[in-house]
């Protein structure tokens, strides 16, 4: 197992994807954060935490997306908040890694029954092997890898925080 970023390293990508965040939204100042199972929501937390050290006057919410990427049509994807609450708002789908773009194709699923005002993407690691139509707006590092390596991202522990590529 290789360690690709440490935990300065991964504090100083949530501090820029945070001023990009507030860049692109400024004129919104309100923002969903939709963190996509646990990663995604744990990640979604540590964005949010950024984003209002440098810019307090935003208000940012953050909601859990739950679905099951191995089977995303075994189920539908489930929010933890009333969908509407998202009409004409400003979301951001989180997740730790993207890597085919299909857990992030179908986390769209339940934002088709309301329109937001814009939808866009945050995530740590994006990986090239996109077979879905996903584009990500806000990403930490971009990895060129093998389709048999394994992304492992650690974000529980402040001081421990780590990407391994296996």
């Amino acid at each position: 197992m290789v360690k690709i970023l440490n935990d300065r390293q991964i504090a100083q990508k949530i501090q820029r994807l945070a001023i990009e965040i507030a860049e692109q939204n400024w004129e919104n100042r309100e923002i969903f954060l939709l963190g996509i199972n646990n990663n995604g929501h744990h990640f979604a937390s540590i964005l949010r935490e950024a984003v209002l050290a440098y810019h307090p006057e935003f208000t940012i919410h953050i909601h859990r997306l739950k679905l099951n990427p191995a089977d995303p049509i075994g189920g539908p994807a489930h929010c933890d908040f009333p969908i509407e609450t998202f009409t004409n708002q400003s979301v951001i789908l989180v997740d730790d890694v993207a890597n085919t773009g299909r857990t992030l194709f179908y986390a769209f699923q339940p934002l088709m029954a309301v329109i937001p005002k814009l939808v866009q993407i945050a995530v740590l690691v994006e990986r090239h092997h996109k077979t879905f139509p996903v584009h990500v707006d806000y990403v930490g590092i971009r990895l060129a890898t093998t389709l048999h390596e394994h992304i492992q991202v650690e974000l529980n522990e402040p001081g421990k925080r780590a990407v391994f590529l296996d």
